[in-house]
This record gives structure tokens, C-alpha cells and sequence, in this order.
């Protein structure tokens, strides 16, 4: 769709991104230079090995061994793994995965989860993958050709069966890389403080379906299933999603999974259990060298930064590493996100990054990656705000190595809303609350943000918060903060660089006339007016919800009694920024971001059950009594 930046945003698929990852190397970023003098090899590979399971189920797995002249060298290889549920052997990531690993003297294994593509059984999302993860590495070790040392790879959902199988604490297991990995659903990425992300709708409909499923092998149900993703705007307008009331019935296992995620809110073992809950797992979670990689701008960022890296650095001896870039989901190589561009900085030589950690951890070679800084962060901003003739945002930044996440150094700094608008470190005066209506059926729409999966529904990264009336959402094309549903409050002018690096909290005081509503939060770069942009631009940094019905607890959900004061916390994804001198920095509270959440229909039923909607007359405090604020990380 267009943009006022002058440019045509299309999909960009995980498998795509990886495609230009391992045949890039980027000028600017960290430089990961490769061993001299390696030896150099064929492939040769075995297709379709069914590796059996405890319960008898077989998983479906290529193998691929350096060889000479197509034929296997002797000898035994440390192996890299990838579980994935995107077809082991359908996209260009695993081949090119398995030309590069391979050719350097790895063994590169890929294999279909549990009822994906050719392997058996049914799909239940990461349910299976710590059990089937564990005999699969024991199955790997125990063969002729392997050197007893397992490294993994894989990003989003594969990079999630990494965390699945190093809390099954498997044999052989020596080092994991998991990019962008799914994790911890319950708090952020399914579910988000109560709330549904609804990237997992188009996930079912467009990318789970009907490609991979084996429902769809009929090829009548894979054309009713093909229609059917064409539809999911519609369906996500038209929610709740009901069993049986959709074509979604022909693939029972997906139906299920979509249907309970959405209806399930609470933070119980439904998703503690699910596989990949690292930090509910910590004490099972094999101690191992971890790279964790995330980006500012993708979906994930908030686990792999502030829960996963937090726990296991604490945890284990490891060493477990942290790498976040200005990246929205896979985007390691790009040096842009969305509407924003980075510099030649910012993109990661993605395989030689890979290499280097596992030359080190499953070949022994010191090449002094363990060495290095634990943390390394790219600090986006200073820039110039120039058109791009790409027609992006020229934000700029630069990598910086550190010691710890979050920064010791960084100070914890309120900005409290001010009645006026304001936003300032002073406390607020004596004032009455602000109200707004929230009206379900105008809900505000998502523009940019730390989203993935998420096909035609949305956009992700770095975005301009103004509609547009190509975009399915927007019914007109003013900026956001000029609907009455958005409540702004934003700093003068600043008067110097600040650096803005951690967690993004929002403490509110708010009540509402619905027994449950939602409160949303977005922090906002506010960039004054230049040539290029000559009403300036409003480019988002981070934003979060908090159901209000979970506001004490993600545990047990709890109705408002309407009108009465309730204090809310959200915490949004953590960014690394420098909001320059002259720019402002902006707080946005409303009650909705669709089509990232679903809507609120603000009548108290059931999730994904109710049959009423209602406007909710909410407002948020801004009194000594009720100090509503944001905590932002200021390093000085």
C-alpha cells in the first residue's frame, strides 16, 4: 500500500528474509569473519528420513553430510539442527542453511515438526516439540556420523522449538542460536497482558494454512482453506471466531488451537506448559552457550530481551549472549524497518555471525567470541530525518557493546501526563480526570509496531501514526492523534539529545462505565517539520495493552466495578533510542490497536463468547492523588 514516505509496503516472509541473510554480507555491522584454510565440501543428501518418536510417531528429516564428489566423506561431523514447521525442505532457508554449514565441515539436519508437512501425527504448537526435540537429538548423537556435539538454529517458530528442546535438557546439545524466538506466550505474543494478538489468526489462516497442513491435502479442503485465508480481514472484523461455524472446521487441529487461544485468557498451565515458556522453565533449561537475537521492532523482543536473557544470564553459566537490532521479525540483514531507515550499520552478516559461535562451541576453535561484550545493542537515532530515495525516514544509529541488560547505568525517569497535554518529569497538579468514549466498532487502527505473521492485515516496524485511506483500517487519513479517542500528552521541544535505553512502563490510574475495556500505550518520536517532511512525522517506538479484567493479575481475571479507580501497569517492548534535540517525546493512551489486539467489546463476557458491545466512557488520572506516568530508561 502506498505511504506518505513515497513507498510501496508488500509482505515480507520469514523465509525471504533468511534467503537474502545467507547470501548477504553487510558493510557496516559487526564484522564475523569466517576461519581461513577451511575445507570446502560437497553435499550429499539423505531425503525424507523417518525418525521415530517415543510414542511411535515419525518425524520427517533430511539429512545433509559434507561428501566428496556426492558421495559422504567418512568420518563423523558436529551437526546443526532446525525443527521447523514451514517445510524442511520447501523454502530456500534449509537449503542454504545446509550449503553453507555443510560445505564448511558440518552436518546440517532439517526436520518437520510433528504434523507438519511429511511428518506424522497432529500439530499442537510447541506441545510436542521438548519431547519430540529430545529423542531427536538423541536419535542425531547416537548416528555413526556425528561427533557428539549439536548446535541449533532457526528463526520465530523454529527458533522457538530451540527453546522447547533446551528445556528437555537433551544429550548432546551444545549451543543454540535462536532468532526472533517464540516464547513465554501467555504473558506477550499470544496472549499480551489478557489480550489477543490477532498476527495468530492470519498465522492459522494465510501461513499454518493451507500450506504445510495435513488436512489440506484433500484438494477440496485446500481450496476451501485457500478461500478461507483470503478472508481474514473479514473474520477479524467479524469476530468472535466460533467452532464449527467456519470453514476452519476442515483442519480440526488448527480450528482447536485458534479457537481455545482466543477464549483462554488466564496465565495457567495451558500456556506455562506449552513447550517453550522459558522463563517458567528456567531450572530445566539446559545449560549451554546461547546466542539470543531479537529486534527493537519485532514481535518477540520483549521475551528475548527483558525475560529470556534476564533469566538465563542469571541462571546459567552458559555464556548466553544478547544481540538486539533495529530489526522488525527476521530482519537481520536489512538495514531498514518499516517507514525507517538504519544505515549500513544495522544489518548482521547473518551467516558468518552463525559461524563464528559455532566454530567456537562445537569445534573448539578460539576465535574469541567468548570474549566478547555479553551484550551488544544497536542505539537507533541521530539521524537527520531525510527523505531516503528509498522514501524512508533516515533515523541512523550505531552498534555499542555493554555488560548487562537492562544498562545498570540507565536512570529510571517518570514523565507524568499532565492535565494540559503535558508530558514532564514534574508531578502533576490537581485536576480532573481526562474522558474519552471508546466505541468497539471505530477501533484505533494499528499502524507499525513489533508485529509478525502478520500478511494483509497490517504493516510492522517503524511507521508514520497517520491513516491512510488505502489501508483496510483507517476510514480517513488523519493522524491518529487528532482522533478523540486518542489522548496525547507530549514534552516541549527538548532542548538536548536523550538516550532512551530499557524498559518502557506506563503506570495508570484510569476507571471506565464497562466492566472490562482495554487501556493501550504508545511512545511516539515526534520529529519537527523539514523539507523532506513538512508536517513532520510521528514515527512510533513502542507500544503495549493491558486487558482490564487482568489489570491485578495475568493469573485470574477480575471485572471493574464502572466508575471506580483502578491503578494499571504496561509494560511495552524495550527500545534503544536517541530522541534528538528539537524532537518530542509523545505518550499515546487509548483503548484499542487493531488489528495488533483484538477489540474490547467492553461488555464482561466470556473471551471470544460474547454477543453484546458497548461504548465504554473511560478516563485516565493525572492528579498528585493518581500520578498516571511513563518510566523511561534515560542513560545520560
Amino acid at each position: 500500500m502506498p505511504s506518505r514516505f513515497g513507498f510501496r509496503r508488500f509482505p515480507l516472509t520469514f523465509s525471504v528474509v533468511i534467503f537474502a541473510a545467507l547470501y548477504s554480507a553487510s558493510a557496516g555491522s559487526p564484522a564475523y569473519p569466517e576461519n581461513q584454510g577451511e575445507v570446502r565440501y560437497d553435499v550429499a543428501l539423505s531425503r525424507d528420513v523417518m525418525v521415530p518418536m517415543r510414542d511411535g510417531v515419525r518425524l520427517a528429516t533430511d539429512i545433509h553430510r559434507p561428501a566428496t564428489n556426492g558421495v559422504p566423506t567418512s568420518g563423523k561431523f558436529p551437526v546443526i539442527l532446525e525443527r521447523t514447521p514451514y517445510g524442511k525442505d520447501g523454502g530456500p532457508s534449509g537449503a542454504l542453511w545446509a550449503q553453507y554449514f555443510v560445505s564448511r565441515g558440518y552436518i546440517f539436519v532439517a526436520q518437520d515438526v510433528r504434523g507438519r508437512y511429511a511428518s506424522e501425527g497432529s500439530w499442537r504448537p510447541h506441545r510436542d516439540d521438548a519431547n519430540d526435540g529430545y529423542d531427536t537429538a538423541k536419535w542425531i548423537g547416537e548416528q555413526p556420523w556425528c561427533d557428539g556435539n549439536i548446535g541449533t538454529v532457526g528463526t520465530s517458530y523454529p527458533g522457538g522449538t530451540q527453546h522447547a528442546l533446551a528445556i528437555s535438557n537433551p544429550p548432546y546439545l551444545k549451543a543454540m542460536i535462536p532468532v526472533d524466538a517464540m516464547s513465554d506466550y501467555g504473558r506477550y505474543g499470544i496472549r499480551h497482558n489478557g489480550a489477543f494478538e490477532l498476527r495468530w489468526m492470519n498465522w492459522i489462516f494465510n501461513i499454518g494454512l493451507p500450506e504445510g497442513a495435513h488436512p489440506a491435502r484433500d484438494p477440496a479442503v485446500r481450496q476451501a482453506l485457500t478461500q478461507l485465508g483470503k478472508q481474514v480481514r473479514d473474520y477479524a472484523k467479524g469476530l468472535p471466531l466460533r467452532p464449527g461455524m467456519t470453514p476452519l472446521k476442515l483442519a480440526p487441529d488448527y480450528e482447536g488451537w485458534l479457537v481455545q487461544a482466543m477464549s483462554h485468557g488466564d496465565y495457567d498451565d495451558y500456556w506455562k506448559n506449552m513447550g517453550a515458556s522459558v522463563v517458567d522453565h528456567v531450572a530445566e533449561y539446559k545449560d549451554v552457550p546461547v546466542y539470543l537475537v531479537g529486534g527493537w521492532y519485532d514481535s518477540w523482543d520483549l521475551q528475548t530481551a527483558n525475560l529470556n536473557y534476564v533469566a538465563l544470564s542469571k541462571a546459567k553459566k552458559g555464556p548466553i549472549r544478547l544481540i538486539m537490532g533495529p530489526w522488525t521479525h527476521g530482519g537481520q540483514t536489512l538495514t531498514h524497518g518499516g517507514e525507517a531507515e538504519f544505515g549500513s550499520e544495522a544489518a548482521l552478516d547473518f551467516a558468518a555471525f552463525h559461524l563464528r559461535w559455532f566454530d567456537r562451541w562445537l569445534k573448539g576453535i578460539d576465535n574469541g567470541v567468548d570474549r566478547e561484550a555479553p551484550v551488544r545493542i544497536f542505539v537507533m537515532g541521530g539521524g537527520d530525518g531525510h527523505k531516503t530515495p528509498e522514501g524512508r525516514l533516515f533515523v541512523g544509529g550505531h552498534w555499542r557493546d555493554e555488560q548487562e541488560w537492562p544498562l545498570a547505568r540507565a536512570v529510571s525517569t517518570p514523565y507524568y501526563l499532565q492535565a494540559d497535554g503535558g508530558l514532564s518529569t514534574d508531578l502533576p497538579h490537581d485536576s480532573p480526570p481526562t474522558h474519552y468514549l471508546f466505541d468497539p466498532h471505530h477501533p484505533v487502527p494499528t499502524l507499525g509496531g513489533n508485529i509478525s505473521s502478520n500478511g494483509e492485515l497490517m504493516f510492522a516496524g517503524a511507521a508514520d501514526q497517520r491513516c491512510r485511506t488505502d489501508f483496510w483500517v483507517c476510514e480517513d487519513a488523519r493522524p491518529l492523534s487528532a482522533r478523540n479517542d486518542v489522548l496525547v500528552f507530549q514534552t516541549p521541544p527538548l532542548d538536548h539529545d536523550m538516550e532512551v535505553t530499557g524498559r518502557l512502563i506506563v503506570k495508570l490510574w484510569a476507571s471506565s462505565s464497562a466492566p472490562d475495556t482495554d487501556f493501550t500505550a504508545k511512545l511516539v518520536d515526534v520529529y519537527p517539520a523539514i523539507a523532506d517532511f513538512p508536517t513532520g512525522v510521528d514515527l512510533n517506538v513502542a507500544d503495549s495493552i493491558v486487558r482490564a479484567r487482568y489489570r491485578d493479575s495475568l493469573e485470574k481475571a477480575a471485572l471493574m466495578k464502572p466508575g471506580e479507580v483502578y491503578a494499571f501497569s504496561i509494560e511495552m517492548y524495550p527500545t534503544s533510542l536517541v530522541f534528538k534535540r528539537g524532537h518530542r517525546l509523545r505518550l499515546d493512551i487509548s483503548s484499542s490497536n487493531f488489528p495488533r489486539f483484538d477489540v474490547n467489546p467492553n461488555s464482561g463476557e466470556p473471551l471470544n463468547n460474547n454477543r453484546r458491545w458497548a461504548v465504554a466512557d473511560n478516563a485516565i488520572y493525572h492528579d498528585p492523588q493518581h500520578p498516571s506516568h511513563i518510566e523511561l530508561a534515560v542513560v545520560k
